[in-house]
């Protein structure tokens, strides 16, 4: 191994953000980890990776640029699609871990939100660095192979690419099938490409401390205020005006989304709407209270969930408890 008199490794790290939030979703959905990346943890882990690979000490590896790239909702309509509280805590995120945020608004294509532009504005963003900042390594958190010219031009400036990639599938919500997987001819031009996946998998069972603070270790802030506890009913309530407080059963889960019980037609919620507690904690059956709102398409939906106990059920609601059968079968026997 080199000794510490050897020269500075500068690393710099390259976020194509939309790919890095559906790695982290599935983290927190799908995978048994049921925890968000944290992007402290995988900064460690990238000085970590680095040393290894070039065979010194990590005390020379240190990122001295991170720049995260993204197409982004306008405020309202993150506000309109309950957005809006998420994408400034990542802001936060990324502020104060002084990762440099580059973000172009998302262009509607018959009818669907569509990101254009983003790896084009990475690709020129990295290349420009690595030549006037000197990069001894340039760290790729992507999977596309539109990244391909990106990395045959920063072979050819003689800095080297390591590319942080997985490789997983499952099935959403909608009954889907979504499979996540590199660039083969990306993974063939990168230096150090690091399956993070089965590293992960791998580590995670030897409990490697490195690897699990790859993890946020604790819930997600809530979007919304708990509100004010109501006398509940006992049982569901009907969707009321919007604003109006119910109580409910979840009827399913599945890939941060939910519905809770309401006819005649259940309510829509996803992990975004809790008020206070984690999503990965609800299981189906539970009781939540709720407040109705409006989603994007004018629909009824459920918002500020959280967990509460079961209602008790008045003993004297029960039409057919034994104190009455005995007082009726008392009054017939007397006449």
């Amino acid at each position: 191994m080199n000794q510490m008199n050897s020269p500075l490794i500068r690393i710099g790290v390259f976020y194509d953000g939309n790919y890095f939030l559906k790695i982290s979703d599935y983290y927190y959905f799908q995978h048994e980890r049921k925890a968000r990346i944290s992007l402290e943890g995988l900064h460690e882990f990238i000085r970590h990776q680095v040393a290894e690979d070039e065979d010194t000490d990590v005390r020379l590896c240190q990122i001295t640029d991170a720049h995260f790239f993204r197409g982004r909702l306008s405020a309202t309509e993150a506000r309109e699609k309950d957005r809006l509280f998420h994408d400034r805590l990542l802001d936060d995120i990324l502020m104060n871990l002084g990762i440099t945020t580059h973000y172009m608004p998302l262009k509607t294509r018959d009818g669907r939100l569509q990101e254009k532009g983003i790896d084009v504005w990475l690709s020129l963003e990295a290349l420009e660095m690595a030549l006037h900042k000197s990069f001894d390594v340039i760290v790729l958190i992507a999977g596309d192979s539109d990244y391909l010219p990106l990395v045959k031009k920063l072979n050819t400036v003689g800095t080297r690419v390591m590319l942080l990639n997985w490789d997983f599938k499952y099935t959403d919500y909608k009954g889907e099938n979504r499979v996540t997987r590199a660039s083969q001819q990306l993974l063939d031009h990168a230096t150090y490409p690091v399956a993070m996946h089965e590293v992960i998998d791998e580590r995670l069972s030897k409990n490697d401390p490195l690897i699990e603070d790859l993890f946020v270790n604790q819930p997600e802030p809530a979007a919304y205020t708990a509100a004010p506890k109501p006398l509940r009913p006992a049982g569901p309530t009907a969707a009321g005006p919007v604003g109006s407080i119910g109580v409910s059963t979840i009827k399913n889960l599945k890939n941060g989304f939910g519905f809770v019980v309401m006819p005649p037609n259940n309510l829509f919620f996803s992990y975004a709407d809790m008020a206070e507690g984690d999503f990965n904690d609800l299981q189906e059956g539970d009781w939540v209270e709720f407040t109705v709102g409006r989603n994007h398409r004018d629909e009824d939906c459920a918002r500020n969930v959280r967990k509460v106990q079961p209602p008790i059920m008045n003993e004297n609601e029960d039409d057919d408890s034994p104190q009455e059968e005995e007082e009726h079968e008392s009054a017939s026997s007397r006449y």
